[in-house]
């Protein structure tokens, strides 16, 4: 659920008062949490991926098809993690929800959103015909 205007102005009142009173510690606040975990997360499964294409080539030089293959391996879950860390990971201006995860849906909400406005149009269309 977005923030009302309101909401977000006091939020960046608290903001700019946190970092005026002690800087070093809201920067240090700021490099926690789950962005920078996800980041992290992001960038060693970059180093694994090349390490695979390493072993990829290594296998293909040295004609062994099985380190080809881990190689192939490695490089495949390496873009999966990539891939979905970067789908978890938070919008730079997005704080993370206490509890969020595989168990909350907030799709379904934008869906019946999305299905209430093209029903609206639908029916606006129906009622211009009609008329």
């Amino acid at each position: 659920m977005p923030l009302s205007e309101h909401e977000q102005r006091m939020l960046e009142q608290m903001e700019r008062a946190l970092y005026a009173e002690d800087p070093k510690f809201a920067t240090a606040l700021e490099g926690s949490g789950l962005r920078t975990y996800t980041r992290r997360r992001v960038y060693q499964a970059v180093a694994g991926f090349l390490v695979g294409i390493a072993l990829l080539m290594a296998g293909m030089v040295a004609q062994q098809i099985w380190i080809s293959v881990v190689g192939f391996l490695v490089m495949l879950g390496c873009a999966v993690l990539a891939v979905t860390g970067w789908r978890k990971a938070p919008k730079p201006g997005e704080q993370p929800v206490a509890g969020a995860g595989p168990a909350t849906r907030p799709q379904p909400r934008q869906r019946r959103s999305m299905m209430n406005r093209i029903e609206q149009r639908w029916q606006r269309r129906r009622d211009e015909q009609g008329q």
